[in-house]
């Protein structure tokens, strides 16, 4: 069994924030029987549940009603207990889900994984799918029998799966009667997770079927090594004009200022983002849809990219690098910033070599208008259940309260660090230390995370000064943040057609960027996926979005 380094470890910790790149689209699984009707329109929508804030240690950095995430500069000394008793029955639970993570060493030899299962009062056999083999491994759950289907199952929204709604409606166990309005206090932990990670998981046909993933607000961040830039001319309040000659100055040799990686589109959406240009979809006063790739700031912010791409600015391999490759240049200097995930602080901060301070970029300006940030979509996936008679269901969902325990519990703990002098120790401020059995056995190879989470905080073990920084940051940039209008609603095209057509515009970005075509290629391209389904998505979303409001 190959050891996981601490590196790896982090960076796999930080995948939920991760930009993750879409394969071609599936061919459309069956999932038994003719359409369904899975829009909200017309349908009398369940009331979400009604949010209760769990009670634990109060943050030394408050969070905002707008998005700011709590933050704390140290780790809480008393820990709170979440759960008052043993959920389980003693019985086995079937689990699926992502991973980022390599495999774990199987259950009779993993000491981390025994102590989940005496905790949850459950055996637990888990069916673990990498993100490379996720698409195909859920065509393939999704077309088999439903007797087949494990108990708790991982939707991972990195990908669009075709059909996915439609197999949620028929397979998986409609939650509403456990988890709407007032009866999710049956399950304190999961009443913990905030609404805005309900609304953006969505509803289907009007119903509650998942347990979404909650993240923070900042989206993809443009990551800086802040010594290069800083010494390149970098200031608080530049312009797209300064950002441009901070870059240019930034780039000597094979230094390179910007770095992406493949399919990141050299780093689009972070400058589209602070050119202003919706994310995705836009919905205007009277309930029109407009697609982001339709307004003029997207193409204007493709133009500035194609401008840095000619200036030289980026790595010349922008177009094939991986997105773990482009992060040891990252560390090693050859690139001064990338393109990741804001969930990627983490690793950041942690991996940096000394010498070296990460840091979320400030957006620049552009025509004197501030820039704006990439709005994630709050639930980075949701877990739904199969169906199973009302007691299986309670069962099911006293284990994923537990594993939603907050930040600064005692089940979050052992769900996120293990058991105490086996998989971790103490730091001198209390933080958990991975032992080298930690780095092995951990809930990275074994992805409980991904099956149900409490809501994210700020905490940089034993750097209290990045947890100051990254809370100002956010303090700055979640009033601009530009959240795309379509997370949480359904539409039939986007379902079966959206990853193949969201291709014809990712591959004219990058070639426009990179010199291979001239820039008024976009506007044909946008006429193009508008006729071939881009209008009939935005009709879709605005007939759901006219029925959740």
């Amino acid at each position: 069994m190959p050891r996981m380094s601490r590196r790896t470890l982090l960076r796999s910790m930080a995948a939920g924030g991760a930009a993750v790149s879409v394969p071609g689209l599936l061919a459309a699984c069956s999932t038994g029987g003719g359409d369904s009707d899975v829009s909200n329109a017309g349908k009398k929508l369940a009331p979400w549940p009604a949010y209760r804030p769990a009670k634990g240690p109060q943050p030394d950095l408050a969070p905002t009603q707008a998005g700011v995430q709590p933050g704390y500069t140290s780790y809480p000394f008393d820990l709170v207990k979440s759960v008052a008793r043993t959920p389980g029955d003693g019985s086995t639970v079937k689990v699926m889900s992502v991973s980022f993570g390599t495999p774990p060493k199987p259950a009779s030899a993993n000491r981390f994984w025994a102590a989940v299962e005496k905790a949850l009062g459950v055996k637990i056999e888990y069916t673990i799918i990498s993100q490379a083999d996720y698409q195909k491994k859920m065509a393939t759950v999704m077309a088999g029998d439903a007797d087949t289907l494990p108990d708790i199952i991982n939707i991972f929204t990195g990908f669009v799966l075709p059909r996915e709604p439609e197999f949620v409606q028929r397979r998986a166990e409609d939650l509403t009667p456990f988890l709407s309005g007032d009866a999710i206090a049956d399950y304190p932990n999961l009443a913990n997770i905030p609404t805005h990670a309900w609304r953006d998981m969505g509803r289907i046909g009007g119903r509650i079927y998942g347990i979404p993933l909650e993240r923070p607000l900042p989206g993809s961040t443009l990551w800086l090594n802040q010594g290069m830039f800083t010494d390149a001319g970098m200031k608080e309040g530049w312009t797209s004009d300064d950002f441009a000659a901070v870059a240019k100055r930034a780039t000597s040799g094979r230094t390179y200022a910007l770095g992406a990686a493949a399919n990141s589109l050299f780093g689009n959406a972070v400058h589209g983002a602070a050119h202003n240009a919706p994310q995705g979809w836009a919905v205007t006063k009277d309930g029109t849809f407009e697609p982001g790739w339709a307004d003029a700031r997207a193409k204007a912010a493709i133009a500035f990219q194609a401008r840095l791409r000619k200036d030289g600015c980026y790595h010349p391999d922008a177009t094939s690098i991986s997105q773990i490759d482009l992060t040891t240049l990252y560390y090693n200097g050859t690139v001064g910033s990338m393109q990741d995930g804001f969930g990627a602080y983490l690793p950041k901060h942690l991996e940096a070599p000394e010498g070296m301070t990460p840091a979320a970029a400030l957006p620049y300006s552009v025509g004197g208008e501030p820039g704006g940030i990439v709005a994630a979509r709050r639930s980075f996936g949701y877990t739904v259940l199969k169906k199973a008679k009302k007691e299986r269901i309670e069962l099911l969902l006293r284990i994923l309260d537990y594993l939603a325990a907050p930040f600064g519990s005692q089940e979050w703990e052992l769900v996120h660090y293990g058991v105490e002098g086996t998989h971790f120790t103490r730091a001198k401020d209390g933080s958990p230390e991975p032992t080298k059995l930690g780095e092995v056995e951990n809930n990275t190879n074994l992805p409980l995370k991904y099956l149900a989470e409490g809501p994210q905080v700020l905490f940089v073990p034993g750097k209290p000064d990045a947890v100051r920084a990254l809370h100002a940051w956010q303090q700055k940039v979640v009033p601009h943040a530009i959240r795309d209008a379509s997370f949480g609603l359904q539409s039939r095209t986007k379902n079966a057609q959206g990853t193949t057509l969201k291709a014809l515009l990712d591959d004219t970005a990058t070639g426009i960027i990179a010199g291979r075509l001239p820039l008024s290629e976009w506007d044909a391209t946008v006429k193009k996926w508008r006729s071939r389904g881009g209008d009939r998505m935005a009709e879709e979303f605005a007939k759901d979005h006219a029925a959740n409001t």
